[in-house]
């Protein structure tokens, strides 16, 4: 059996919720020295470490003078796609920036009688840094990373946008990402791929520009890079493996729950794949499907690895009992496939994002409907947010004081600082008040 199927509140179910709820992988210690010899000899060679990771691990024959995307590049990525990917393109940039406008922050201020006033300034960062995988060595480029991380910046007002992403062995990037990228205003890209082209971005190179926030997708080694340099520049987040959790009653049909399933496990082998379902007899129907629809897949073994060593079949007693599992697996996708899901959306706390009736695949959140599709993972969900405008996004308090304000809360200041000792900031006020 591909997946074995177990309840809830038997012993079985509750090691097997109890390991989920314990997902969150850290990176082991080859890959943490790894990346950190590479963050290194980026920061010191610049560069030429670039390209030399370039030519070792992606296109053998890059030189510097290559680094950069030409505009001769950019403009001939137009004549190598077709109408058709213009026409989706353009929808999609339409939908995703419609939603993230709403995310807009502004600044604030609070007047008191007083004179005193405070408030918050919302400006953009001046940098951001774009990482784009390569998608099996370039051959299925990502272009929804491009949008999903691109136009948030761009409302957010950010002024220099910089992508990076691993050429293929030809040395060239697809122009599918190169239109993508220029469709929503980004022409300096860079080719750079995995923890060499995160370190270009932090620290900065003779070509590659230094950035205040880094985001992206990727792999190992692109996430334990970004958590390297994080603390010296944001990061979206750490990614772990994507996940989907689907709560499925009697009306959910197996052939739908089957194929989110699967849209979740062709990703990647540790993918993590999660039915919750109240109907029993819905089980043996899932397993059919999966084990029909697997052999259509053009991802077949990634999918089967994924589901064998990673997938989850729960069976609850009802749907409180649903709910509450998904809450305290606080999943990246959290799908409610049940008769009356607008019912149950107060009752959830924890997810990345939520896909609410049948008729709702996760795909259509990874690329079409609006919100962003970089979510937190490994049960993050708990305290993290999708990436959003607000990530290129940074606030800073504002306090004025007029001399009357001061006179009276001069008192209150010069105590709590005497009783911390600190007597300099005591006397920083009184010296004001002529004390």
């Amino acid at each position: 059996m591909l997946i074995s199927a177990v309840s809830i509140s038997s012993p079985e179910g509750g090691e097997v919720v109890d390991g989920l709820l314990d997902r969150f992988q850290s990176a082991d210690s080859s890959c943490r020295d790894a990346v950190y010899e590479i963050l290194q000899t980026v920061k010191e060679k610049g560069d030429e470490a670039v390209v030399a990771y370039g030519q070792k691990y992606d296109a053998p024959n890059l030189t510097g003078e290559q680094l950069q995307v030409t505009s001769r590049e950019l403009l001939a990525a137009y004549e190598q796609v077709d109408r058709d990917f213009l026409e989706t393109l353009t929808t999609a940039i339409e939908r995703i920036q419609n939603f993230h406008e709403r995310e807009l922050e502004d600044s604030w201020m609070q007047t008191r009688e007083n004179g005193t006033i405070v408030g918050r300034l919302v400006r953009p960062v001046d940098s951001a840094g774009l990482y784009v995988p390569g998608g099996q060595g370039g051959s299925t480029p990502l272009v929804s990373s491009v949008l999903m991380n691109g136009i948030p910046a761009a409302i957010a007002g950010v002024a220099e946008r910089v992508m990076v992403t691993p050429p293929g062995k030809d040395g060239l990037i697809s122009p599918h990402l190169l239109v993508a990228a220029q469709e929503i205003g980004i022409t300096e890209i860079y080719k750079a791929g995995s923890a060499w082209g995160i370190a270009a971005l932090a620290y900065g190179t003779q070509s590659i520009p230094k950035v205040d926030v880094i985001v992206g997708p990727g792999n190992q080694f692109v996430a334990e890079a970004k958590r390297q340099v994080s603390g010296m520049v944001r990061i979206d987040m750490i990614a772990g493996p994507s996940e989907v959790l689907i709560v499925a009653d009697n009306t959910a049909k197996a052939s739908h729950v089957a194929a989110d399933m699967l849209a979740q496990a062709e990703h990647d082998p540790q993918a993590l794949a999660i039915l919750v379902t109240t109907h029993e007899p819905l089980v043996a129907e899932v397993l059919a499907e999966l084990e029909r629809q697997l052999p259509l897949l053009g991802r077949e073994e990634i999918a089967r690895t994924a589901l064998t060593n990673h997938g989850v079949i729960l069976i609850a007693n009802d749907l409180e009992e649903a709910i509450e599992v998904a809450n305290a697996i606080a999943i990246e996708h959290l799908e409610l496939d049940i008769l009356n899901p607008w019912e149950y959306l107060p009752k959830i706390r924890h997810a990345g994002a939520i896909f609410l009736g049948s008729n709702t695949p996760e795909a259509a959140g990874d690329y079409l409907a609006g919100p962003n599709h970089v979510l937190p993972t490994m049960g993050t969900a708990r305290f993290a947010s999708a990436l959003g405008v607000e990530t290129f996004l940074k606030k800073s308090s504002i306090i004025s004081y007029s001399k009357r304000a001061l006179e009276e809360d001069a008192e209150h200041i010069m105590r709590l600082a005497r009783l911390e000792g600190l007597g300099a900031h005591a006397n920083s006020v009184a010296i004001r008040l002529g004390q």
